[in-house]
């Protein structure tokens, strides 16, 4: 049976690192590009892609894989297009979770809390950064929709061209949790609540 089969994968192969939460930073972001340099540093393949999720107007919850543009003192920052299921979540709903895990060094990262949409100009930027044929496709807007014929895809008559639905998210976090494996099962955990003038930090048990 699938149970026994899936009971019978090993978890947390190989040397893990060592986390030591009280040699953590003040701030989350901080401790995140220290996790993602590590990770980058040990072969992790696309270390930097999370999922995102959202809120359908179901209220039922929605995931998807995305890559993370930028993090600093102000939030996690990832693009989507305004018509796409995801950007039309968050104008619905401006909060969302981000969740990384880098397997091999049993490390997960959790984010979440309330997103705002960056200026149009940082927006464009973020648009003229990614490839013409990734920016091609996001100009035709139909994302998630379903396609009834494989023709290429349309380039851009003007490879300067800005799609305005583009637009350049920040997560800014109320919360944020790091998590190493321990092949024991004695996880350590570790907790970031944001307060009025600090970060707060705790531990929580596996």
């Amino acid at each position: 049976m699938i149970r026994e089969y899936l009971r019978a994968l090993p978890v947390f192969a190989g040397d893990l690192p060592t986390f030591d939460p009280e040699a953590a930073p003040d701030r989350p972001d901080e401790l995140f590009v220290t996790w993602l340099v590590a990770a980058v540093e040990a072969g992790v393949r696309e270390p930097h892609a999370t999922t995102l999720s959202t809120i359908g107007p179901d209220g039922v919850p929605s995931a998807r894989i995305l890559i993370v543009k930028n993090v600093d003192a102000s939030g996690w920052q990832f693009a989507v297009h305004a018509t796409s299921p995801k950007g039309l979540d968050l104008a619905r709903r401006p909060v969302a979770a981000l969740t990384f895990y880098w397997s091999a060094q049993a490390r997960q990262v959790r984010v979440r809390g309330p997103v705002r949409a960056a200026p149009a100009e940082e927006s464009a930027a973020d648009f003229l950064a990614r490839p013409l044929s990734s920016r091609a496709e996001a100009s035709l807007g139909r994302q998630s929709r379903p396609r009834t014929d494989r023709a290429a895809t349309e380039i851009f008559a003007n490879p300067d061209d800005v799609l305005p639905e583009w637009t350049l998210y920040t997560l800014a976090p109320t919360e944020v949790e790091f998590w190493q494996g321990d092949k024991h099962r004695r996880h350590t955990r570790l907790r970031y609540t944001a307060g009025s003038a600090a970060w707060t930090r705790e531990l929580l048990w596996p």
